[in-house]
């Protein structure tokens, strides 16, 4: 969502994904701050990464959705070993359409489809392999799952995404180099020539054994080129990005300290490991020179493919909110898996436990006390600044919201927020970065104000806005 910015500290109305919203009050001067000679010489330096226009839109959406679906979901496995045969693959009340619009009702902006899994069969049509619905009973053998993905994302008005593995463990080239990478890139241009936008590509490191019992090298820059010339408006996540970064683990969390920008000869192709690698990959690089913001992918079940056995093991809609706090609150995007049935639609459980979550959401997010506040500011120096927001009654609060402007980059390094009940004042909220949006339970307080101290900025702060919710369950 777009919000425009004026002050320092803005105090606005609004809730995630079109909920209730309200007035809009940014922390202001008035002619604006008289600004120290040391933060004039900062702001005069060469500013620091901000976001392309696909990565600002990337996170803008907050949420989106993976669906693992393929062979394994027919063989109840994880990890397919490419022995598999295409026959198995027959979802015969697949339908994409139900995929898309239990995500919309969720509040979900866009979709990832794998459209080929380490196993190495193929959900399209492809002249790069026989191994592929093309071989299976699916629509006669005249099928192709993600012709129905991306046309169904569009009809519902979201973004699709696209997973092509790198391993693959049924194709006879891989091993060879030079050869399957060929191959790879084969299958990536059909992908990217016959399906019209996509709007993020994603890829992983697995770099297992092929048939021939060879290690894959794979060409890298080759690929990034490829989608760059191919689809120029696409993000491109790995761990490595280069547009967008793993968070550096599958549990659903970002770090408490997350930095959207990183040093990228620290991570420089996906799979690497090592504790620095880690590091950055999960709290990113105070100094960092490209704009690599964390995607945090989870799934909604203990597997990434439907198994029948886990139907009473699906995340609640409370345990999702949870999620999109320790993800989207800490400055990340949330890619939660959300596994199709062998019939190939969504589960009704996972389905009623996706719209409780956003039930939940419009709840938390329904009113802001602070919209229509009356504010003050001061600069503290060239790194620091404090905002005073004065409600304009008592409110219980007991979720903030802060967000940087993002489109000038990320700059808070340290933080904190103080309440009043009138008559005296006490820190209810410590953190670091804040970044795209940092969210926070609090113990519910009566407040009559808050006051929003920056410590630290690695250059001159800029409006920071602040939410303060009731958190109404």
């Amino acid at each position: 969502m777009s919000m425009s910015r004026r002050g320092f500290i803005g105090a606005i109305g609004g809730a995630i994904g079109g909920a209730a919203a309200g007035g809009r009050a940014w922390l202001s001067s008035g002619a604006g701050p008289v600004t120290p000679d040391g933060a004039m010489r900062r702001a005069a330096r060469a500013p620091r990464p901000r976001p392309s226009a696909s990565q600002l839109l990337w996170q803008r959406d907050e949420l989106a959705c993976f669906l693992h679906f393929g062979v394994n979901t027919f063989s109840d496995r994880e990890w397919g070993d490419g022995k598999e045969d295409p026959r198995s693959f027959d979802p015969r009340a697949l339908d994409a359409r139900q995929w898309a619009r239990s995500a919309k009702a969720a509040g979900f902006k866009a979709m990832i489809l794998t459209a080929k899994h380490h196993d190495g069969f193929c959900l399209w049509p492809t002249a790069t392999t026989r191994h592929s619905v093309a071989a299976s009973p699916f629509r006669g053998g005249h099928g192709d799952v993600v012709r129905e993905f991306v046309d169904a994302c569009r009809l519902e008005g979201l973004r699709a995404g696209l997973y092509l593995s790198p391993w693959d463990r049924n194709h006879p080239t891989y091993g060879d180099s030079p050869t399957y990478n060929d191959v790879y890139a084969a299958q990536l241009t059909e992908l990217l020539t016959r399906y019209g936008p996509i709007h993020e590509v994603w890829f992983d490191g697995a770099n297992g054994e092929g048939p021939n019992g060879k290690r894959q090298v794979y060409d890298w820059p080759r690929v990034w080129g490829l989608v760059r010339r191919l689809m120029p408006d696409a993000v491109m996540f790995s761990d490595a990005g280069p547009d967008v970064r793993w968070i550096g683990n599958e549990a659903g969390y970002a770090g408490a300290t997350n930095w959207s920008v990183v040093r990228p000869e620290i991570v420089t192709v996906p799979g690497m490991g090592g504790d620095e690698v880690m590091r950055s990959l999960t709290h990113g690089d105070r100094d960092g020179t490209v704009w690599r913001p964390g995607e945090t992918d989870v799934s909604i079940r203990p597997g990434w493919f439907y198994h029948p056995a886990e139907d009473a093991k699906v995340r609640s809609a409370e345990n999702l909110v949870g999620l999109y706090f320790s993800s989207v609150g800490r400055n990340s995007k949330l890619l939660l898996n959300v596994p199709p049935t062998r019939d190939g639609l969504i589960h009704a459980t996972d389905a009623a436990n996706l719209a409780g979550m956003r039930a939940r959401l419009d709840r938390i997010f329904a009113t802001d006390a602070a919209a229509g506040a009356r504010v003050q500011w001061r600069m503290l120096g060239a790194t620091g600044a404090v905002g005073e927001v004065t409600l304009r009654e008592p409110a219980t609060v007991a979720v903030l919201d802060l967000r940087e402007d993002i489109t000038q980059g990320q700059r808070v390094a340290r933080y904190y927020v103080e309440g009043s009940d009138g008559r005296s004042w006490r820190v209810l909220q410590h953190g670091s970065t804040i970044g795209y949006r940092r969210l926070g339970w609090i113990d519910a307080t009566r407040l009559t104000a808050l006051r929003v101290v920056i410590e630290d900025a690695v250059e001159l702060p800029l409006p920071v806005a602040l939410h303060a919710y009731a958190g109404e369950r």
